[in-house]
């Protein structure tokens, strides 16, 4: 729900020529493989994080593949994987809980207002550096994906609308 990003392109490419320049791909972003597999009718890319030893928050990205007229959209979505989600989850929760809290506080006890601030700071800079952290890992892992999946499909693009040359 927080974590979660679709986004959606369309190619003159048909579905079977995007799935071919795709599966059995590996991606190597800041040295953490990716790999892409074909599940049903779409694509997932799923990250090979058994090697690592660091805390990382990684994606799992679906890619969708309709058939509209000449064209296929591919729609590539990216959602946290269950294992991950539960720290980012608490840095929101108690952010939000500081944020409430601070609301009440200020209605509730407006000669108090020292306390009410300090705990709008307080949640407003954890949310504050949870985002940036967040925009260079996760979101960043999230992005490079998108445009290895955008790349790879605009060279399938390329490849079928280039005319055939003399030799």
């Amino acid at each position: 729900m927080f974590f979660t990003r679709t986004h959606s392109y369309k190619f003159s490419a048909s579905t079977q020529d995007l799935k071919d320049r795709l599966v059995g791909k590996h991606v190597k972003i800041h040295n953490l493989d990716f790999e892409v597999l074909e599940k049903d009718q779409s694509l997932s890319i799923i990250p090979h994080a058994e090697q690592v030893d660091a805390i990382k928050t990684l994606p799992i990205t679906q890619v969708d593949f309709k058939q509209v007229g000449d064209k296929t959209k591919v729609v590539i979505t990216s959602r946290m994987r269950k294992l991950d989600i539960g720290g980012p989850m608490l840095v929101v929760i108690f952010c939000g809980f500081l944020l409430g809290a601070s609301i009440v506080l200020f209605f509730a006890a407006p000669n108090e207002l020292q306390i009410t601030y300090t705990l709008l700071g307080i949640g407003l800079f954890t949310f504050i550096v949870f985002t940036i952290r967040m925009q260079m890992g996760y979101f960043d892992y999230v992005r490079k994906v998108r445009a290895y999946v955008k790349e790879r499909s605009e060279a399938a693009k390329a490849n079928t609308s280039a005319p055939a040359m003399a030799v």
